[in-house]
């Protein structure tokens, strides 16, 4: 039996997340406390007390899921002390706190840079207006055609930027681009076309500006070496090599998001149950789809991390 521990992306936020774990764990807590001290704004209350249309802007959403994220690992760890995952594995913003968690960064360089990541975001978001949108009931082949398509007719970018699940692919690109494409999905048998409320066209190479500030920015940024090894969702492969995680960190925000394929991979390579950390279920469905004989479990509340703690316990 092999484990991934998987961390939500932006989205997955919501007001209330990570409070019954702050409340029981002590671990839990000095996570919010040491990221309130670090950045200067409360944790608590941004992601206990904060409105969800607050919460949802890319400069406090980000932030705030990689807290509640890595509150969850570190309150699994304090219940589990000699739990060692076999993967450690993100969804766009959500490989922050796998980066954390694998040890390549301290959980304070984590939110630094992830602070830093989501100005960058927010500010080329307003420079370059862009959006997004999930396609369901098509497959990845079919979805990239129809965007090559678009591209070469408007000479604007919309492309496939998150393999989310067989059927689930996301777009992105400029607003005419996305909405020409959308309906030409439609044309060609999507089930359906949902916008998303999102402020830019993130993971695609509208974002390359903002992939070469990071690039640039993680020249100082301090990593190492994984201690659980963190499998790259943008790479589709274990990244081990402190240098070379640095270059795909960098350019990370305007490369696609391959959920899919990465599930395949961890779970050709053994892994058969995947703990979800941090808010929600997104992933857990998602993976459910891929590889329907997956187990998956959460540590998002008390209920859900005592079912975890017991089920690594059984297996210990």
């Amino acid at each position: 039996m092999a484990i991934a521990v998987v961390f939500p992306g932006q989205g997955s936020q919501r007001p209330g997340m990570g409070r019954e774990l702050y409340e029981r764990s002590a671990a839990a807590r000095r996570v919010f406390d040491i990221a309130t001290e670090f950045s200067g704004r409360s944790f608590t209350q941004l992601c206990f007390d904060t409105d969800e249309e607050t919460l949802k802007r890319t400069e406090n959403a980000q932030p705030a899921l990689l807290v509640a994220c890595y509150a969850a690992w570190e309150s699994l760890r304090e219940a589990v002390p000699d739990f060692a995952p076999d993967f450690v594995a993100g969804h766009s913003v959500g490989e922050y706190p796998a980066l954390a968690a694998s040890g390549v960064w301290t959980f304070e360089e984590s939110l630094r840079w992830v602070e830093q990541r989501a100005k960058a975001m927010h500010v080329l978001a307003h420079q370059v207006p862009g959006t997004m949108a999930a396609v369901l009931g098509l497959t990845g082949d079919q979805v990239e055609a129809v965007c090559q398509q678009v591209q070469q007719e408007t000479g604007e970018v919309v492309t496939p930027t998150n393999y989310n699940a067989p059927h689930q692919i996301v777009i992105s690109g400029t607003v005419n681009a996305v909405q020409v494409a959308a309906q030409r999905l439609m044309e060609a048998g999507a089930r359906r076309i949902v916008p998303l409320m999102v402020a830019g066209a993130f993971h695609s190479p509208l974002m390359q500006p903002a992939a070469d500030l990071m690039t640039e920015a993680y020249r100082e940024a301090h990593f190492q070496k994984p201690v659980y090894p963190f499998f790259s969702t943008i790479e589709v492969r274990v990244l081990d090599d402190p240098e070379e995680i640095r270059q795909v960190m960098g350019q990370q925000i305007a490369r696609p998001v391959r959920w899919q394929q990465s599930v395949e991979a961890m779970h050709a390579q053994g892994v058969d149950t995947f703990i979800e950390l941090g808010v929600g279920d997104v992933l857990s469905g998602l993976i459910k789809r891929i590889v329907p004989d997956a187990r998956t479990l959460r540590v998002v509340d008390s209920k859900t991390l005592d079912e975890t703690v017991a089920f690594l316990r059984g297996v210990a």
